[in-house]
């Protein structure tokens, strides 16, 4: 079993930055993809930003520009540097990785609330 641990996860205001880290206890460069995703309350969690399995990398609309993911193999942890972070982007934030022969994998998730 791949374990994903994320944190960086906290309270900032509107137009403040944070930066997620989530680390895996496996190898990521075998990964198939590995990404963000997010779940507001009352509300579907959807994608932030993943790496697909070609290496490349989709954003939701709603964070182009704004958020950046990032990786580091070495370390086995991808990063999501969030800027001018807004009051919607308030969430539980997960990490995911589909891994092969193993399936999906997620993390345990790390709070993000935006407000002044």
């Amino acid at each position: 079993q791949v374990r994903l641990v994320e944190s960086g996860g906290g309270s900032v205001q509107p137009g403040g930055s944070l930066r997620l880290s989530c680390a895996a206890s496996g190898s990521i460069f075998s990964f198939n993809s590995m990404g963000w995703y997010r779940q507001a309350p009352g509300k579907q969690r959807e994608l932030v930003a993943i790496f697909t399995s070609g290496g490349s990398t989709n954003y939701a609309n709603s964070v182009k520009g704004r958020f950046t993911i990032s990786r580091d193999n070495a370390k086995n942890t991808v990063y999501l540097q969030m800027n001018s972070l807004k009051p919607e982007d308030t969430a539980v934030y997960y990490c995911q990785a589909n891994i092969p022969y193993r399936g999906s994998s997620w993390g345990q998730g790390t709070q993000v609330t935006v407000s002044s």
